[in-house]
């Protein structure tokens, strides 16, 4: 059942290693009826900016592909090149995975605000979209995780058969950014964020992240290879091809996450563990483990189940930058297990 405003779901405080903090999630619909609103959806502004946007972001990568086929071919690719690419993908997509999916989204971990705002920022410059609107977006695909009112599911009203599950798969990847009819209202979804300055700030300056993530790896590439060119091409491989990365990547979540793989939990959703895909996504492709127990800081709930964002969180937390870290019981997570059930 969904309403009009929010509340917190899986409300006890954080004591103990199997306790959870809260969710932000609708409330209860007077209707009482558990499907999405009207007032559950985002109004469209600027929609065919925004499409002009997205388009420019989804193309653009692809065509960096051309010049790093040249660089290929002439054997012009460097060391230098690898290393900004893979510093600056580990930064952003920490700054997603760690910052706006485990700690804004789920509040799997409180923090300084300083270290609130930087991390924010660093997902910002991942070129994924403002982070109050992600939060929202990702928050209401949990409270309609493949049904309908999901933002991204590749499973509601596709069709069936072979067709249908490829236009849901497509969907779920890439179409979905450019629709606007089950955007999540921010006012819901993030209102929490709004309220919060540091947040609201890193929103507002966006444009300032993405321009930020992309001076810093041709800063990178010329103080490490030395010369003009080398920045160019560290612009290109943490630029472009660090963007087509990990976008897909993170699209692969949405998409490959519900309809592939193993469901070692019951989540009442399609959300599967896809283990050649964790080290790319920093632990995010434990998809099942993520929808068994949202607010989990770790991922990966066995030793084998490769999770950077848990080791990350888990560093800071012995630094003393974060506490409140939600983790798991081995009871509650042998509780869930869809093999007991």
């Amino acid at each position: 059942m969904r309403g009009s405003t929010p509340q917190t779901i899986d409300t006890a405080p954080p004591v103990g290693d199997d306790e959870t903090v809260s969710t932000i999630a609708p409330s209860p619909s007077p209707l009482g009826d558990d499907v999405p609103l009207r007032d559950d959806i985002q109004p469209a502004s600027n929609e065919t900016l925004d499409r002009f946007l997205t388009g420019t972001m989804t193309v653009l990568p692809f065509l960096g592909l051309g010049v790093v086929g040249w660089q290929l071919w002439n054997s012009a690719l460097h060391w230098h090149d690898l290393v900004v690419f893979a510093i600056v993908y580990g930064v952003t997509t920490l700054g997603i995975t760690v910052g706006f999916h485990r700690m804004l989204t789920h509040r799997a971990f409180e923090t300084h605000p300083w270290l609130r705002g930087t991390i924010a920022a660093m997902g910002s410059a991942a070129i994924e979209g403002p982070v109050i609107s992600w939060v929202a977006d990702h928050r209401k695909h949990h409270a309609f995780a493949d049904q309908e009112g999901d933002p991204h599911s590749p499973h509601v009203d596709h069709g069936h058969g072979l067709g249908g599950a490829l236009r849901g798969l497509f969907h779920a990847h890439v179409g979905w950014l450019f629709k606007h009819d089950q955007r999540a209202l921010k006012t819901r979804y993030a209102k929490d964020l709004i309220d919060d300055p540091v947040i609201a700030f890193v929103n507002r300056t966006f444009v300032l992240w993405v321009a930020v993530g992309l001076v810093a790896p041709f800063c990178l590439g010329w103080a490490i290879g030395g010369s003009l060119t080398a920045g160019l091409t560290g612009l290109l491989w943490g630029g472009l091809v660090r963007i087509l990365v990990l976008h897909h990547v993170t699209y692969s979540i949405n998409s490959l996450c519900h309809f592939f793989g193993r469901k070692p939990y019951e989540t009442g959703d399609e959300s599967r563990n896809l283990a050649w895909l964790a080290p790319l996504s920093m632990g995010e492709s434990w998809h099942n483990n993520h929808h068994a127990f949202p607010t989990s800081a770790a991922h990966g709930l066995r030793w084998w189940q490769v999770d950077v964002s848990a080791l990350v969180i888990r560093g800071l937390e012995r630094a003393g930058l974060v506490w409140n870290v939600v983790r798991i019981s081995p009871e509650r997570q042998a509780a869930k297990s869809s093999a007991r059930l």
